[in-house]
């Protein structure tokens, strides 16, 4: 049967129009040949897509099956996208629920999308089923947002195959507060799907690295782009519409923040870019944050100095503390190592001088992802152990500016622990001036 509805759907469409499974699909025409002609010629091997999809929906089951799930309810359009790699307006889906997906411990994968978008995930081999939504928020459901609720649950009890009086254990990652009462009240057991979709997205598969590679080649090719655009003159919002746009010319899909700041406002961290005008010899310092290429996310720091002058002495001494907390910390990562070990043998410029990030290293794959490493100050209210292992992604983190004033610097890179260390995979230059 699964065969059966995988056929229609990238045969034909209801209106007659050919299917985006078939060649005019975004997933499936890809990057382009321009962008995958670029990789190429840097030495980058192209991930199997097919083989890619097919390894994230077995991590998935086996981790149900470990953790002893009849199946996951994933309403989160990055769990949606690592369980089917499909998509569909993923930033606006996150407060719509117009789409969700199940997963079965042992079959199937069925997708509910935004109506009349069924051809959407015709590309994916491991859809085996698409359905219309049933969204029950209030804008798309406004007073009648608990019946469209009990609609959703009446449906999903169906598909999980739930027997009255039975008791099922089942995940799910996020619902409305009426599926999660129908579906309890019913006798489901429900667990935490989050839990579930880290676990399952901590260990990154061949392909997966292939992917990423090629993600962070187009995001640092769109960093040398703003490096060499980079004016005094110039807002900071106009040096940051360059990533945007460097990256969507890329293949890139959005980007999570708007982490950049200059001169005054690099201290204390966490600034959005703003309309401040830039004044030679200030730093520029961001977070590229960006979902990239094959929705990779490329998640690395780096801080300029703008204008053609040599940096200050005061420039340069934060930027050097903040590098050597960068290199320092990145030999950690090694297998075997505990979480624990990673926030207390840390390095970090002297916390009483120096304000810092909020964490010293965090997992990285379709985003921002489990673990995050807390400082040895924040380990009793919000530490928690657990190994590194080959296969995971992490980014290292360091901020540096000092609290009697003056500007800050934010570096950031990201890398690959395999059972020989770590591996760096981002190369751009750290310097202020390079």
């Amino acid at each position: 049967m699964a065969d059966k509805i995988r056929t229609s759907l990238r045969r034909t469409a209801a209106d007659g129009v050919a299917l985006a499974g078939g060649p005019l699909h975004h997933l499936t025409l890809g990057p382009g040949p321009r962008l995958t002609a670029e990789w190429v010629a840097a030495g980058l091997q192209l991930p199997d897509l097919p083989a890619m999809r097919q390894y994230r929906n077995d991590r998935v089951r086996a981790q149900l099956r470990a953790m002893d799930y009849a199946g996951i309810i994933v309403m989160d359009p990055m769990n949606i996208r690592y369980a089917t790699d499909t998509t569909n307006m993923q930033v606006w889906v996150m407060h719509n629920g117009a789409r969700y997906a199940w997963i079965g411990a042992d079959g199937p994968t069925i997708v509910w999308d935004y109506p009349n978008c069924e051809f959407l995930s015709g590309h994916s081999h491991v859809v085996d089923e698409v359905r219309p939504a049933v969204p029950a928020t209030y804008f798309s459901a406004g007073p009648r947002h608990e019946e469209q609720a009990r609609r959703w649950a009446t449906e999903m009890l169906d598909v999980v195959g739930h027997r009255p009086g039975a008791s099922m254990r089942i995940a799910i990652d996020q619902c409305h507060l009426v599926g999660y009462q129908v579906l309890a009240d019913a006798g489901v057991v429900l667990g935490s799907g989050q839990e579930v979709m880290e676990l399952a997205r901590r260990i990154k598969g061949p392909d997966e690295l292939l992917a990423m590679r090629c993600a962070v080649h187009a995001c640092e090719s769109t960093m040398a782009e703003m490096r060499a655009q980079l004016r005094p003159g110039m807002t900071e919002r106009e040096v940051w519409a360059l990533l945007h746009a460097g990256n969507i010319r890329r293949a890139g899909e959005w980007i999570e923040t708007q982490i950049l700041s200059s001169g005054p406002r690099t201290n204390p961290w966490m600034q959005e870019a703003s309309s401040r005008v830039i004044a030679d010899g200030d730093l520029v310092g961001y977070d590229t944050d960006l979902v990239g290429a094959y929705g990779m996310m490329v998640d690395i720091s780096r801080t300029w100095r703008c204008g053609d002058g040599t940096p200050t002495g005061a420039q340069a001494d934060v930027h050097g503390r903040a590098a050597e907390q960068l290199h320092r910390n990145l030999e950690l990562l090694t297998p075997g190592r505990s979480f624990r070990e990673l926030a207390f043998d840390a390095w970090t410029p002297s916390l009483d001088e120096y304000r810092r990030y909020p964490c010293l290293f965090h997992g990285v794959g379709q985003c921002d992802e489990y673990p995050d490493i807390y400082f040895p100050e924040d380990w009793d209210a919000w530490g928690y152990d657990g190994v590194v292992e080959p296969g995971m992604v992490f980014t290292v983190e360091a901020y540096v500016g000092p609290r009697g004033g003056g500007e800050g610097v934010k570096l950031e890179n990201q890398v690959l622990v395999t059972d020989d260390g770590p591996e760096l995979l981002t190369h751009f230059p750290l310097g202020l001036t390079d």
